[in-house]
């Protein structure tokens, strides 16, 4: 369902973008330059900055020129070109979204924090956790912005959820349950099927372990209990599924046992039926309470947040698409708290070029928690027996 959420996407951030972009762009606006041609570009980046006061779709590059100027006409963005240096070299560019495939997005992160460009990147954040340091430490040391694009963490949905567990009112969290798959699974072929490009399931729908994480506001696993893939028809190497069980610690101390289940090419229901109503989801058991957020990988196409009280087996649900714990009083682009139309890529992009322009954000992905998360999931592949996926030579 993962594929048909995402195309969803495309569609309602295209439409919102031209009902609400903006009749003029501020003086000094932030340019905008897209590494790649990905078809994620649209919802995660341009569409967003289109509706942005503060940003310009100024660059896209790909390793293909006429791809580049295809992409450049179709979205009016002013330059092309035809490989990703020539962008970073161009010293209007201030900011920088890198989609391009997983393998490389150490590298020209690396190149574009060296040409001091603040920078979007892609999860995973990189292809394991050597680089992630290595990274992060680079931006560090430079001064540029560096931050992973976990999108869904900025959406005022995540926000209620996690204000909900954090509360205490359904007492402490016992046990987690997330999953992400794709039916119709991902087509054969697709990079996200090649080792050396750092694919697999775990890697593409890290999201599962992210949800986990944020919920228990934890660091990597104390322990991974069990880690089994399935792995792809063409190369073991590649998991196309993963289910797995560990041990984390949360912020108070305590220990949770988490399961997490990902997998690129979802069993039909009967062999029949595509599972598209199974979206990126995650239960959390309390002492007192199961809670269930249904859809946080995009809240904002819908979701919902159900309480179900283990008293009374009473359930109350809770929505949220704009304003909550952390967007709630902060003014913003699109007015107080955000706006209901705003996608998660939208929310992302607001709190990113605040945190460019020195101001603090309403919320944010900490560097560390970045590193923390290519641990937990080089942790998991060493325990399924499965190769860490190849580290650049600008790493080592």
């Amino acid at each position: 369902m993962a594929l048909v959420l995402q195309a969803y996407t495309f569609a309602q951030q295209y439409a919102y973008s031209w009902m609400h972009a903006p009749s003029k762009k501020t003086e000094g606006a932030l340019k905008l330059g897209i590494l790649s041609s990905a078809q994620i570009n649209a919802a995660a980046a341009i569409h967003p900055a289109e509706t942005h006061p503060d940003v310009v779709l100024y660059a896209i590059a790909s390793r293909d020129l006429a791809s580049a100027q295809s992409e450049a006409k179709k979205y009016k963005i002013q330059k092309a070109y035809g490989s990703y240096q020539a962008l970073l070299d161009d010293p209007a560019v201030d900011i920088v979204y890198i989609s391009t495939p997983n393998n490389l997005h150490f590298e020209w992160a690396s190149k574009a924090l060296s040409a001091g460009k603040h920078v979007l990147l892609e999860k995973p954040f990189t292809s394991n956790a050597t680089e992630a340091a290595s990274l992060v430490q680079q931006a560090s040391q430079s001064g540029t912005i560096l931050e992973e694009a976990f999108h869904y963490q900025f959406h005022p949905a995540a926000h209620a959820w996690r204000d909900l567990l954090d509360s205490g009112k359904y007492g402490t969290i016992l046990y987690t349950d997330s999953i992400m798959t794709a039916s119709p699974g991902v087509p054969a072929g697709d990079i996200r099927w090649q080792y050396d490009l750092s694919g697999g399931s775990l890697m593409d729908m890290t999201y599962a372990l992210s949800f986990t994480r944020y919920a228990l506001r934890s660091g990597p696993p104390v322990k991974v209990l069990s880690a089994t893939a399935r792995p792809g028809k063409h190369d073991e190497r590649v998991d196309a599924a993963m289910h797995t069980t560990l041990l984390f610690k949360t912020s108070q101390g305590d220990v949770v046992q988490s399961k997490i289940y990902t997998d690129m090419e979802r069993q039909w229901v009967g062999y029949a039926l595509p599972r598209v109503w199974e979206l990126p989801s995650i239960l959390v058991e309390t002492d007192k309470a199961i809670i269930f957020f249904y859809n946080a990988m995009m809240p904002h196409l819908y979701h919902y947040i159900s309480v179900t009280e283990k008293a009374t087996g009473k359930t109350t649900y809770k929505k949220q698409y704009s304003g909550g714990p952390m967007w709630g009083d902060k003014m913003t682009t699109g007015g107080k708290g955000g706006a209901n139309y705003w996608s998660t890529y939208r929310y992302q992009l607001e709190a990113f070029v605040d945190k460019v322009r020195g101001k603090q954000p309403a919320c944010w992905v900490e560097n560390d928690e970045s590193v923390q998360q290519m641990e937990s999931i080089d942790a998991i592949y060493e325990k399924a027996g499965l190769p860490l996926r190849p580290t650049s030579t600008m790493a080592q």
